[in-house]
């Protein structure tokens, strides 16, 4: 029987850096259920689609395929053939991710592609609702979390690194945003779990996260088997 992780938290906690690192130490696959909105997001952009006018997003539905592919032990990102794992990262589809998520169309479309995997594979899936909607009957749920200028600071750095010129600012309104929409939207707002563990690491580093990370998710595994 296959053995799921659902890690949820707010944009910018690390959640898909951390989540990678643990799945491959774990020999786990790593579902990113947020690139799949990014996809999306991306996709509706592209066609001068408002992303927050579900009527209009849900008409490009048909025409978009969404793959999740592992080449050399990476997971790309393709949207209809096209490898878009670069393009979905910058910061015009986070936003675009936040809004198409909110739209019910959107998440059925994505659904069964999430439950096929966790069903056929040992995974860690990432998201806003894993725990809560996805994923509710998961071996471990951990809800990762980091103040708002803590999360806007590490992406700050991770810009700065890739030659960028950010406005840390205008990053803290973004996730600030981010987190009112994401908690507030009618379907599957973001929420900690009932019987989710909360994990806090604004004053952390990546190795240290990804330490206690294992740590939890081999107490707990222990535990259920």
């Amino acid at each position: 029987m296959s053995r799921n992780i659902a890690i949820d938290g707010p944009a910018g906690a690390g959640k898909s850096t951390i989540a990678r690192e643990a799945a491959k130490q774990l020999g786990f696959i790593y579902v990113d259920t947020g690139a799949l909105y990014r996809s999306i997001g991306l996709y509706a952009l592209r066609n001068g689609v408002a992303t927050d006018n579900a009527a209009e997003v849900e008409k490009l539905l048909p025409a978009i395929k969404v793959e999740l592919k592992y080449l050399d032990g990476v997971q790309k990102v393709f949207l209809n053939g096209e490898d878009v794992s670069e393009a979905i990262r910058k910061p015009e589809c986070s936003m675009a991710a936040s809004d198409v998520s909110a739209i019910p169309s959107v998440r059925s479309f994505l659904l069964e592609l999430q439950l096929k995997m966790a069903r056929e594979n040992d995974v860690i899936m990432d998201g806003r609702d894993i725990g809560t909607v996805i994923l509710p009957n998961a071996d471990v749920k951990i809800f990762l979390t980091a103040t708002p200028e803590e999360r806007a600071n590490r992406r700050f750095k991770e810009l700065v690194e890739k030659g960028e010129n950010p406005d840390y600012d205008k990053l803290l309104d973004e996730i600030n945003q981010r987190d009112y929409n994401d908690s507030h939207r009618e379907v599957a707002p973001l929420k900690q779990a009932d019987d989710a563990i909360l994990f806090d690491t604004t004053k952390l580093g990546k190795e240290e996260v990804v330490t206690e990370l294992l740590r939890i998710i081999a107490e707990k595994l222990e535990g259920e088997y």
